[in-house]
């Protein structure tokens, strides 16, 4: 077989098998040029906060925060958030608690009131929460912090979840994000955990395109050629 019959065959054949995920890099790529990652992640939409120093002169003694069963915390961070300054207790084999900075009245878990009202502060939207759901397993969705309050609010199916034991906003969910999340999937092959871009499908099928793509550049000079021959006949 001449190498311009192993080319054409190779490349015909090649890229009918893998032309549709061809279609899906193409359509995915496409789509990950025209929107901002920012936009993808609600960036856009976050609150901003003026810069401000924590008031140390109010906060109580922190040596007398404890845990459950009088546990002693590992570590301790102070914030200051839109609702004020407020400690993150954190211990060996338990979750954090949320204390109060100034009166160190522990704070979580939070309920879905108190989960709603972070998730207004957060974000620029003028509409309010419709509801508030508590994820308690990772999902295709979100693998953050658990539990964690699921927050929804009515523009753009916009979603933001609360981390219940801490009050940080650990993600938002947007029906763009979901949107990219499905090419994602698509884009690396991945259609079960969307994270994967290093396993055997993927590198096969690309190493098919790769070969698909070669044969038809060999196949060039032979095409230029026919057609040359064709316009002098």
């Amino acid at each position: 077989m001449s190498l311009a019959r192993l080319a054409s065959f190779a490349h015909k054949w090649l890229a009918l098998l893998v032309g549709i995920q061809i279609v899906f890099w193409v359509v995915s790529g496409l789509f990950f040029t025209i929107f901002p990652i920012q936009q993808i992640r609600s960036e856009n939409l976050i609150r901003q906060s003026q810069a401000q120093t924590l008031d140390t002169a109010t906060l109580a003694s922190l040596a007398s925060l404890r845990g459950n069963q009088n546990a002693l915390p590992t570590k301790l961070t102070i914030e200051r958030r839109a609702s004020g300054q407020v400690v993150i207790a954190e211990f060996v084999d338990a979750p954090p608690i949320l204390f109060d900075a100034a009166t160190l009245q522990r704070l979580s878990p939070l309920d879905a009131d108190q989960a709603r009202a972070v998730a207004r502060a957060h974000v620029t939207l003028t509409s309010e929460p419709t509801g508030a759901t508590l994820v308690t397993e990772d999902t295709a969705e979100y693998r953050g912090a658990l539990p964690a309050w699921r927050v929804q609010f009515p523009d753009g199916g916009l979603s933001v979840y609360v981390a219940q034991n801490t009050g940080a906003v650990t993600a938002r969910r947007s029906d763009l994000w979901r949107l990219y999340d499905t090419l994602w999937a698509l884009h690396i092959m991945d259609w079960r955990n969307h994270e994967d871009f290093n396993h055997p499908l993927i590198i096969i099928v690309t190493a098919i395109t790769l070969i698909s793509v070669i044969a038809g550049i060999v196949l060039i000079p032979y095409r230029v050629r026919i057609q040359r021959r064709s316009k002098i006949s």
